[in-house]
Order: C-alpha cells, then sequence, then structure tokens
C-alpha cells in the first residue's frame, strides 16, 4: 500500500504520525511510505532517519497526497489539508469531529474513508489510541496549570506545593480516567492538595486504593462542582464522552465565586470544552482572561513535548496501521470489533453516531459497510 506521512502544518504542532521505526516495519512488509520533506524534525527525527528505515522522501506536498492511499497523520486535517482529500482514500487521524461541523462537512464532501483515533475502542471498554496522549495532556496540564498561576501570567501568585510554612495549593480535577489521573498524580506529585471528582463510583474506589487516600475521591454533584470552584486555585477539566461534544460543567456566572487569578485547564477543548468560557487557544498563544480567571485552552498540548508524543503515539498506532496496510480499510475493520468504531466519515456519509447527533445529521451504521 502507498502509505504517505505530511507534514502537520496546525499552529505549533511538532509531531509526526510516524517515527522512522515505524516506517522501517510497514517498509519491511513490502508496503511503500513517502514522507514528507522535514515532517518529523519537530520531533527530533531527521530526513536521513526515515530514508535510513526505507521510506522515501518528497518535498511537494500536493504529489504526497495525491499518490497516498493511507494518509498518517496526528491532528484533524485544516482546510487546505481537507481540498487534498478524495474518494478512495484512507485518512487515520485525530479527528474530534462533534466539535467541528465545518470539518465534518468538509471531509464528507471530500468522499474520503476517515478514521480517528480517537474513537478506536478496546476489550475493556478503553480508547487505546487516545491514551498516550491523554497521559501526555494530563501531566502537562499541572505544568501548564502551575505556570499560568504565576503572577507574571495572570495567576494569583500560589505556589502549587506551597513551601514550609506555608500551605500547598488546592487542584481539582474533573473527570477520573486517563487524563484526570494523570493530572492527579503529577499534582501530588508537586505536593499539591488534590481532589478528584467522577461520577463513577468504581473509578474512584480504584483511585483511592491506588493511591492510599492521598487525593480526595469525591462523588460528581452540581454542589461538588460549586465547592470546587470556591476553593480550588487550579480546577483541570478532563470530561470526555468518546465522539461527542463536552459537557459544560463550570458556566461563566460560576467564574464570579472563584478566587481572582485562579486558573482552569481544558483538556476536553478538542470536543468542544467542558468550560463554558472555555474557546482553542494555541502553543503561541495559550492562555487568557475571563472575570480575573485564567484560562488554558491549547487544542494540542502533546505537542509541545513532540519527541515523547510521537513515540508514544507510534507505539499505540501502528498495529492498527499494519492492518489497514496489509489487509485494507474494509477488512481490517471488519475483523477487528474494536477498530471498527474508529470510523467516522465514508464516502460522504457519517459512521459515528455522536458525531451525526452533534449537528442532527443522520449517521450510518459501520458494519453495514464493512
Amino acid at each position: 500500500m502507498k502509505i504517505a506521512v505530511p507534514k502537520e502544518i496546525k499552529n505549533h504542532e511538532y509531531r509526526v504520525a510516524l517515527t522512522p521505526t515505524g516506517a522501517r516495519e510497514l517498509a519491511t512488509r513490502g508496503h511503500s511510505v513517502t514522507v514528507q520533506v522535514g515532517a518529523g524534525e519537530g520531533a527530533g527525527f531527521a530526513d536521513t532517519d526515515y530514508e535510513a528505515a526505507g521510506a522515501r522522501l518528497e518535498a511537494d506536498v500536493d504529489t504526497l497526497w495525491s499518490e497516498a492511499e493511507l494518509i498518517l497523520k496526528v491532528k484533524e486535517p485544516q482546510p487546505e489539508e481537507v481540498a487534498r482529500l478524495s474518494r478512495g482514500q484512507t485518512l487515520f487521524t485525530y479527528l474530534h469531529l462533534a466539535a467541528e461541523e465545518k470539518l465534518t462537512r468538509g471531509l464528507m464532501e471530500s468522499g474520503a474513508t476517515c478514521i480517528a483515533y480517537e474513537t478506536v475502542t478496546d476489550r475493556q471498554g478503553g480508547l487505546p489510541l487516545l491514551a498516550p496522549m491523554s497521559t501526555v495532556a494530563g501531566r502537562m496540564a499541572i505544568q501548564a496549570g502551575a505556570h499560568s498561576l504565576e503572577k507574571a501570567q495572570g495567576g494569583s501568585g500560589v505556589l502549587l506545593p506551597g513551601v514550609p510554612g506555608v500551605a500547598p495549593g488546592r487542584v481539582t480535577v474533573i473527570g477520573g480516567g486517563v487524563v484526570g489521573e494523570n493530572a492527579a498524580r503529577m499534582a501530588l506529585g508537586l505536593g499539591a492538595e488534590v481532589s478528584v471528582l467522577d461520577k463513577s463510583i468504581a473509578r474512584l474506589e480504584v483511585l483511592d486504593d491506588r493511591y492510599q487516600g492521598r487525593m480526595k475521591t469525591i462523588f460528581s454533584t452540581a454542589d461538588a462542582i460549586d465547592e470546587a470552584v470556591r476553593e480550588s486555585d487550579l480546577i483541570v477539566g478532563a470530561v470526555l464522552i468518546p465522539g461527542a461534544a463536552a459537557p459544560k460543567l463550570i458556566t461563566r456566572a460560576m467564574l464570579a465565586d472563584m478566587k481572582p487569578g485562579s486558573v482552569l485547564v481544558d483538556v476536553a477543548i478538542d470536543q468542544g470544552g467542558c468550560f463554558e468560557t472555555s474557546k482553542p487557544t494555541t502553543h503561541a498563544e495559550p492562555t487568557y482572561v475571563v472575570d480575573g480567571i485564567v484560562h488554558y485552552c491549547v487544542a494540542n498540548m502533546p505537542g509541545a513535548v513532540a519527541r515523547t508524543s510521537t513515540q508514544a503515539l507510534t507505539n499505540a498506532t501502528l498495529p492498527f496501521v499494519i492492518a489497514l496496510a496489509d489487509k485494507g480499510w474494509k477488512r481490517a475493520l471488519a475483523d477487528d470489533a474494536h477498530f471498527l468504531p474508529g470510523l467516522n466519515v465514508h464516502d460522504g456519509q457519517i459512521t459515528y453516531r455522536a458525531v451525526a447527533e452533534a449537528f442532527g445529521l443522520k449517521s450510518v451504521d459501520p458494519a453495514t459497510l464493512v
């Protein structure tokens, strides 16, 4: 199969969809891997690394896209990339379509087959291709939040671990999944006072046992969120509804109850964000202030640590990429009931119900297409 790896063009996105190690695995199976010149530089992978792995380099981006059967990316395609897609091509990347109607319609018009990393499942009900980036984003959320609390960044001037004689800062994580646990773990490591809110008692029991009560586990209710808003120095939004828009858990009116200079880090921004006042930002301008509260809403947080993120992403996606290359998308999805939910758009049709419902459109059962 002809596989293309373009250079990411989203603002400050340094990741690449495939490491040279991944390219070698595909090349040794007889597939043609073409990498755009400079695609791996941001993650520390030189063009020569890809050549040594058996990949071909291509400087012309139009040629790269037009010749490809399978296109591997990290972030959702930008408008100029959507324009390059055509019927018969397969795109495999993060899509997060429930928050992007224009992108959804553009992919439908392209006629391409679009498979999303974030909706592929596993036997345990997890999201194996979202998990590595969720781990990175959760850990980075505390770094970003701690920095945003600094007075020079518009924050309250609170040091999360405190110092002898001064109480530590209070961190609340809303959502106890992969993002939430990793954020809480980092906050604990810094010495902050940490609370995790979740609606799953089973999940809270796991966290309580795993961390031996060092973090407070709280059943998520409107009252619990109200208290978090009043008491926290940093709140991390880590709520995920697979493939659907995130619920708005903190309204603008609630910001008035927060301590001035407190920080909101919205890791759910790819899915529309879980705070009413959230809007996507970039690494170039990561924060903004609403009613005295600092908001950090970077939509591609893991892109800032591109080498670690690229390696972790390829580790997770490579078995699925090999399946697509060896079998073609139809057989690969038909053979794996957990890969099938990854199909979001095919030949002008939406194949993921939550995406269709977000925009009042009809969806097609993906099982009927394979």
